[in-house]
C-alpha cells in the first residue's frame, strides 16, 4: 500500500534495483534532498501565502464578507473538500488575487539555458543562468485592470464565474515551473476555506484597517510585515 511520496519513491527504487539498474537517480541521498525540498520550498511558501490571505481579509473586510457568505451558502458547516473549489468561484478568485498581488517569489528560482537561444532580440548562450522576473507579469499594467490593487474581479467574469488568466504565473512557467503547484493549490484552498469558515479575522484592538501595512519584508521571498490579528469565532 502506497501511503505517501516516500513509499512511492522507495517502491520505484526497489523495482529498478530488481531490474538491474544500478545508475538510477532513485537512491537514498536523492530521497533525503527531495523530502527536504518538499518542506523547504512547499511549507514555507504555502504558510507565507496564507499569512497574506489573512492580512488581506483583515484589511478588506468587504471581501471577507463575500467569502464567508459564499462558504455559508455553498458549504454550510460541513468540512470543505477539494472538489468544492468549482462551486466557490469568489473564494477561488480571492486566493488567486492574493498570490498575484503578494508575489512572494518575485524572481522565481535560477534556471539555465539548455542551448543557444535568442529572446526578444537578445542572444543568450547555452548554459547561461537566467532569472525569470515574475513581477513583470503579475503586476503588468497591460495584463491587469488594476495591477497594484487587491481586486478579486481580475479572476471573475461578468457572471461571477471564475476565469483563468494567462498572466497568472506565481509558480513560474515552462517545463521547469514549480513541481509542487498542484499540492500548493490544494493546500491553500483547504486551509484558507477552513479558517474563513470558522473565524472572522480583524485587526488587533485599537488598530484600524487602514493602519494594516501591506509593504512586504524583503528576503528570498516577500513576507508580510509582522502584525497581530484577531481570530473571532463565527460559531
Amino acid at each position: 500500500m502506497c501511503r505517501c511520496f516516500v513509499d512511492a519513491f522507495l517502491t520505484h527504487k526497489q523495482n529498478l534495483e530488481e531490474a538491474g539498474d544500478k545508475d538510477s537517480l532513485y537512491h537514498d541521498e536523492n530521497l533525503v534532498y527531495s523530502v527536504i525540498n518538499l518542506f523547504a520550498a512547499g511549507t514555507d511558501t504555502t504558510a507565507n501565502t496564507l499569512q497574506w490571505c489573512l492580512l488581506f481579509m483583515a484589511k478588506y473586510p468587504q471581501f471577507q464578507d463575500q467569502v464567508q457568505e459564499e462558504l455559508s451558502r455553498v458549504i454550510g458547516s460541513r468540512q470543505v473538500r477539494v472538489e468544492d473549489r468549482k462551486n466557490l468561484p469568489y473564494t477561488d478568485a480571492i486566493i488567486h488575487e492574493t498570490q498575484r498581488l503578494a508575489n512572494i517569489v518575485p524572481m522565481a528560482v535560477l534556471h539555465r539555458t539548455s542551448r543557444d537561444s535568442t529572446f526578444q532580440g537578445y542572444f543568450i548562450k547555452e548554459r547561461t543562468i537566467v532569472l525569470p522576473l515574475l513581477t513583470s507579469v503579475l503586476h503588468d499594467e497591460s495584463e491587469w485592470e488594476t495591477p497594484n490593487t487587491f481586486n478579486p474581479s481580475h479572476f471573475l467574469d461578468k457572471e461571477g464565474k471564475f476565469t483563468r488568466r494567462d498572466a497568472f504565473m506565481p509558480f513560474s512557467a515552462g517545463r521547469r515551473m514549480c513541481p509542487g503547484e498542484s499540492l500548493a493549490r490544494m493546500e491553500l484552498f483547504l486551509f484558507f476555506t477552513s479558517l474563513l469558515q470558522r473565524f472572522r479575522f480583524t485587526p488587533a484592538p485599537g488598530v484600524t484597517e487602514d493602519e494594516l501595512d501591506l509593504n512586504p519584508v524583503v528576503g528570498f521571498i516577500l513576507t508580510p510585515s509582522p502584525h497581530e490579528l484577531c481570530a473571532v469565532s463565527r460559531q
